[in-house]
């Protein structure tokens, strides 16, 4: 049998290893309005997600991370910051297209999910779940699409923490 304690610290020694390994964030940015989980490679942003608010900040982990960050805060400084990062965009010809057409909506501007539909020879429904798909939220500014008759979804909810940042984002590009 093991000794008291024997299995502690190899145990622990793994857990610290999982903890380092399955940390997907390479950022954990404080926003006005609450943390957002920054994911990205050496190059590239693949993903902005909404964390909860009280999530702890991480420092960058890259360089690139860090332009990430800056960029980002540039923007919650100046709703008229232009974005320049690179993307990696992984979605359906669909969820591209539209992702393509909301990044043309300029700052202080919405669109209906049924005027995008249109444009794109598509749904407004299948305008709003390509929208709730966006993996890089505020830099593809999905905020801007809102319903005909209200503020619409965001991130796939209707109602929350998540309404309240697409509310956020909209009355600071109004600024």
């Amino acid at each position: 049998m093991f000794e008291k304690g024997e299995l502690l610290l190899p145990f622990f020694i793994a857990m610290m290893c999982m903890m380092k390994t399955t940390n997907q964030y390479q950022a954990k940015l404080i926003a006005p309005f609450g943390v957002l989980g920054i994911v990205c490679n050496d190059d590239t942003l693949t993903g902005i997600q909404f964390l909860a608010a009280n999530t702890m900040a991480q420092a960058p982990q890259s360089q690139f991370a860090i332009e990430v960050c800056k960029q980002l805060l540039a923007y919650f400084d100046d709703a008229d910051f232009h974005f320049s990062l690179p993307l990696k965009r992984a979605g359906t010809d669909h969820q591209n297209r539209v992702w393509q057409a909301m990044c043309a909506i300029p700052r202080g501007q919405t669109r209906q999910y049924g005027e995008l539909a249109q444009e794109l020879a598509s749904s407004p429904r299948a305008v709003g779940q390509a929208c709730g798909a966006n993996p890089i939220p505020i830099v593809i500014p999905c905020h801007r699409v809102v319903s005909k008759t209200g503020l619409g979804g965001f991130a796939h909810q209707r109602d929350g923490y998540e309404l309240d940042i697409k509310r956020w984002l909209l009355a600071h590009e109004q600024r």
